[in-house]
């Protein structure tokens, strides 16, 4: 029907009324019309942070061991097609087409959202690709997420925080419950939040899925220069830290780590591609460090939780003279919780619009920091997150430190022409 990814996409986007539509049945009815499934094993990932990380961490290990990897990741920072990665490698947006087409042909008059109808393409893309390990990130939630219609043989949940609220449920429980989804009677789920919702462990128990626990089942530990993990029956000593920055990412590292441990009869792992793997780990917007002056950060970081983790990996840099902070996100986030917990380290911001309308305005977002700093507020507000940008570069010097975080929009509209190249105007 159509020639284009983005002319695909289009289509998707006029199937459905809502652009959200929590349930399974319908990916279900169209998965079986599709003839959809796996003949290798499948790791699903959920919870509200860290499920990028963890999936690229078991990616780049059991790629280091010698294996062919599919990984479904999400959202894009820039292209669509960064979501379906084969070998380590972005897939070209012309070969998803025919899997479109796939899917387009099985739902008959069956309305599927975006997500949904884009998630069954790229399983199928998976699917008819020469594999030995299949990765996929789970969107939203859980229990209904378009993933869940693939039963896997090992399940990871990150940890857990407020999020989606509106969907998910008012607290962490609510929130646990919906992400437990994605466990299986009989089949590991690995849970790398040291403090997990009490609904995760009695959904385990209920349902009889092998629940690896962080702390009892697996555990790390570390110093400055190192650390360790331990399993069932299975130690890793002198390991370097993940090529991701970022306290946090010891965690993702654990857990990744435990899924492959719960895999070892089908997919045997080396204590050498544990360290290869987390060495040469690569996956943009995580904490990560332009070269150059003045340092610039880009996180997406958009909840409370992960800006907490932010702010923390910020305050373990050293110091700078200022700290500029590039900002978007959407409306229905927790902005009072987001600001406020990095605006101690921030002397200035610079706010910008982004493309959903459910993004706050740059606008919206100025008022909220007034509310919260009042005249002591100090702030820019800009169209694209690329003019922010350029307005911060333009007024630091190369002592200063820049901060992009937020929304995927925000850091992908930074990332859309490439890294930025750095040289602080008053560098000689």
């Amino acid at each position: 029907m159509f020639d284009s990814l983005d002319a695909w996409l289009g289509h998707t986007e006029r199937l459905h009324p809502k652009s959200m539509d929590l349930s399974l049945e319908r990916v279900q009815q169209v998965r079986d019309a599709m003839g959809l499934r796996f003949t290798v094993p499948v790791i699903t990932v959920a919870g509200t942070n860290g499920k990028g990380s963890t999936c690229s961490m078991i990616e780049s290990i059991a790629r280091a061991a010698g294996y062919r990897v599919g990984l479904y990741i999400k959202p894009h920072l820039v292209r669509f097609e960064e979501r379906c990665r084969v070998h380590g490698e972005a897939v070209s947006a012309d070969s998803l087409c025919e899997d479109f087409m796939v899917v387009e042909r099985a739902r008959g008059d069956m309305g599927l959202t975006t997500f949904e109808f884009s998630t069954l393409a790229i399983m199928h893309r998976l699917a008819r690709e020469p594999l030995d390990l299949v990765i996929l990130e789970v969107g939203l939630g859980g229990r209904f997420d378009a993933v869940n219609a693939i039963d896997a043989d090992c399940s990871v949940i990150t940890s857990i925080d407020l999020d989606h609220t509106e969907f998910l449920g008012p607290d962490r429980e609510s929130i646990g419950r919906e992400k437990a989804g994605i466990l299986r009677t009989g089949r590991p789920g690995i849970v790398s939040d040291p403090m997990p919702p009490q609904s995760i462990l009695d959904t385990g128990l209920e349902i009889g899925a092998d629940l690896w626990l962080n702390g009892r089942d697996f555990n790390h530990a570390g110093d400055r220069q190192q650390w360790a993990w331990s399993g069932r029956g299975r130690r890793y000593h002198a390991l370097a830290y993940p090529a991701l920055r970022g306290a946090n990412q010891l965690l993702n590292a654990s857990g990744a780590i435990a899924a492959l441990d719960a895999l070892r009869d089908r997919l045997p792992i080396t204590a050498q591609a544990v360290r290869q793997g987390l060495a040469t780990v690569d996956l943009p917007g995580r904490f990560q460090i332009v070269p150059g002056q003045p340092a610039v950060v880009l996180d997406v970081a958009h909840n409370p939780q992960a800006v907490s983790a932010l702010a923390l990996n910020l305050d373990q840099m050293g110091y700078f003279a200022r700290t500029h902070a590039v900002f978007g996100a959407m409306r229905d986030k927790d902005l009072a919780g987001v600001m406020g917990r990095i605006a101690p380290l921030v002397d200035e911001w610079h706010f910008t619009d982004l493309p959903p309308a459910r993004a706050a305005s740059a606008a919206e977002l100025a008022q909220e920091l007034v509310r919260l700093k009042g005249a002591d507020a100090s702030f820019t507000t800009h169209a694209t997150p690329s003019e922010a940008l350029a307005f911060a570069l333009a007024g630091a010097n190369p002592t200063d430190r820049i901060v992009v975080f937020g929304s995927f929009y925000t850091v992908g509209g930074v990332l859309k022409d490439g890294l930025p190249r750095l040289r602080a105007p008053h560098q000689g």
